[in-house]
């Protein structure tokens, strides 16, 4: 037996808006029965969406239901992180051409020069770091 690691998710969750049902061209069960409106709404290829549920989008714009309960089972958000910190990531990846490993080495050596503040948040953050580095981020949004 093989066993692969998820990969982030592109997935927004539905909420019932006329936008959103434009967007992934729910099909109305009543509409497409003929007979009248009816509260139910299908994603061509993957069934009933219910409000609450999350639309995922694959890579190549194909787009799948999943009930929120097994959503949230299975997924998680990616982490946020401070805007220094990504600048720092994107600086040990594109420029020197870090490692996860060598990246979180070099913010602590003061040859390096790392800021004190990615310093101290990797100090204290070091498994959400791993896992932005791993999985992709977003960033903090200004306080």
């Amino acid at each position: 037996m093989k066993f692969y690691r998820k990969q982030p998710i592109e997935a927004e969750q539905f909420d019932g808006s006329d936008e959103m049902v434009d967007k992934y061209e729910l099909i109305d069960a009543g509409t497409m029965l003929g007979t009248h409106h009816s509260p139910e709404l299908y994603l061509t290829g993957s069934g009933k969406v219910d409000v609450g549920d999350w639309i995922a989008t694959g890579v190549n714009g194909e787009h799948w239901a999943i009930a929120d309960d097994i959503f949230k089972k299975t997924y998680a958000e990616l982490p946020v992180i401070p805007k220094v910190v990504a600048d720092y990531m994107k600086e040990c990846r594109n420029i020197i051409n870090l490692d996860a490993h060598s990246a979180l080495y070099e913010a602590f050596d003061e040859l390096f020069g790392a800021s004190q503040d990615v310093n101290y948040w990797i100090e204290h953050n070091s498994d959400v770091f791993a896992r932005a580095w791993l999985d992709g981020y977003t960033v903090e949004e200004d306080k």
